[in-house]
């Protein structure tokens, strides 16, 4: 994904933000603007870049964060947590409480303390309106060009991604919106807010400040590569040691909070999995078989190792491994489910249906468990358990992006034609195919009696706009 920049390109960005930082507005968007442009936001992210959606990884994070949320005063908006799949260390916030982390800087990481530290960081500048304030100005330009160049600024346009440089360099935004780089009282703000957040949560601030550092030390590749995060978080230098002297004042060399115990077990496992399932998957088994053969005990190394080899199709293989894992806690839900997926992905439906039906008894949901139990009685042919499985993973958990496209395969196998409309519909809307989702929504519109869900599809159209009549063509072929 990642192509060197040319120094035109970069420099286009660098003006984009120069021109336009004259100072800080007195107010900031309304709230419902905020929420407008982040659905904005979201079609350009959707549409340029690969967000890491697996949900034991995704709830590990927002885990975290909600842990730090739990320390705010009450809030305007729900906040939203995302992973993006890129190598470039970067870590942002966009109005309306969405936050965003690069898969590259959480793989640098090596405690939740420093996931704790960017996290409370990026959710202060939201909770002190600091985009806000500077976007408020330059409304008259267009939620969707306002939202390109966003995106241009914090996905990644001076740090390497040729997608985000196009969505700044293209929009209008490019030469005549606000300057959205923090400026040094923002990021002064930010962090004492953040580590206020982070003592009240049970953090050491010797995370956020081991992070920095790295951030600092990063060794990025090419001349022409910019770190996006320096970029818009100036003063990394001035902030390590303000932090550093907040330690020594505040915290007083107590390192016990959030750095050590069980927290730190899971937060391994999470990056393996990470690293496992998203990272390129020679590199992946590489970094595996490197780490077992330095400890063949590992069994969170056999677990990452595991996964990496069912990315090649090794599903034998990696089966053997997974059952490694499996011998320090033979009734781990998430490893149990991790084998019912393999079973199913090597073909042997009974073996999977046994161990992803052992793994739902044991109480704890797992969401991507459930969604290859849904698959298992689909493949065989058990519509009406799929269907179950399937609505009822929905209903607990609506961010499985996959389990709206399964379930909508199944309500048409039991020719139940407006729900296979409804579900197709919103997994194609999820994927930013507006003219296959806009075809779906259309038929279940016309078609659904449940009010609820009219209401989804309702919105879902409102959000999408008209199409032209080529592109609703185009869809309903």
């Amino acid at each position: 994904m990642h192509r060197p920049l040319t120094i035109k390109m970069i420099g286009l960005t660098i003006l984009a933000l120069h021109l336009l930082a004259v100072g800080t507005p007195a107010r900031a968007i309304s709230i419902r603007e905020e929420e407008e442009l982040s659905k904005e936001f979201m079609r350009v992210l959707y549409k340029n870049f690969d967000l890491v959606e697996d949900p034991l990884i995704m709830g590990y994070v927002d885990t975290v964060g909600k842990r730090i949320l739990a320390q705010l005063p009450p809030q305007p908006f729900a906040y939203h947590f995302f992973v993006i799949r890129e190598d470039v260390y970067n870590a942002f916030a966009i109005p309306a409480g969405y936050i965003f982390i690069n898969s590259g800087l959480l793989l640098a990481m090596d405690t939740e303390a420093e996931l704790a530290g960017i996290l409370s960081h990026e959710i202060s500048h939201v909770v002190c309106r600091h985009i806000s304030q500077r976007i408020e100005r330059e409304k008259k330009i267009g939620l969707a060009s306002m939202a390109g160049m966003v995106a241009g600024i914090f996905l990644g346009a001076a740090g390497g991604s040729s997608a985000a440089a196009q969505a700044i360099v293209l929009s209008q935004a490019a030469g005549q919106s606000a300057s959205l780089k923090f400026s040094r009282d923002d990021e002064t703000q930010a962090d004492q807010l953040g580590l206020g957040y982070l003592n009240k949560a049970g953090y050491t601030a010797d995370g956020l400040l081991q992070i920095l550092k790295k951030i600092r030390n990063k060794q990025w590749f090419g001349s022409e590569q910019i770190p996006t995060y320096v970029m818009t978080h100036p003063a990394v230098e001035e902030r390590i040691t303000t932090i550093d002297s907040w330690i020594t004042t505040y915290e007083r060399g107590d390192k016990t909070k959030a750095m050590a115990g069980p927290a730190s077990d899971y937060f391994k496992r999470m990056q393996y999995r990470l690293r496992a399932l998203y990272d390129p998957a020679q590199s992946a088994l590489q970094y595996f078989q490197t780490a077992l053969d330095n400890n063949p005990t590992d069994t969170n190394a056999a677990y990452g190792y595991a996964l990496a080899l069912s990315r090649t199709g090794n599903y034998k293989n990696a089966v053997i491994y997974m059952q490694k894992a499996l011998f320090q806690d033979a009734l781990d839900p998430v490893l149990l489910g991790d084998l019912g997926r393999l079973y199913f992905l090597d073909g042997r439906l009974e073996d999977a249906l046994r161990i992803l039906q052992g793994a739902a008894s044991l109480g704890k949901f797992n969401p991507l468990a459930t969604l290859y139990l849904g698959r298992t009685y689909i493949n065989q042919g058990k519509f009406t358990e799929a269907a179950q499985t399937l609505e009822s993973l929905i209903n607990q958990y609506k961010d499985l992006t996959e389990a709206y496209y399964f379930m909508g395969e199944t309500c048409g196998k039991l020719e139940r034609m407006p729900e296979a409309h409804f579900y197709l519909g919103l997994y194609h809307f999820r994927k930013a195919d507006l003219r296959t989702a806009f075809f779906h929504l259309e038929r279940a519109r016309t078609t659904l009696t449940d009010t609820a869900k009219l209401e989804i599809v309702n919105q879902a159209l409102k959000s999408i706009g008209k199409l032209p009549p080529k592109a609703v063509q185009a869809g309903s072929r």
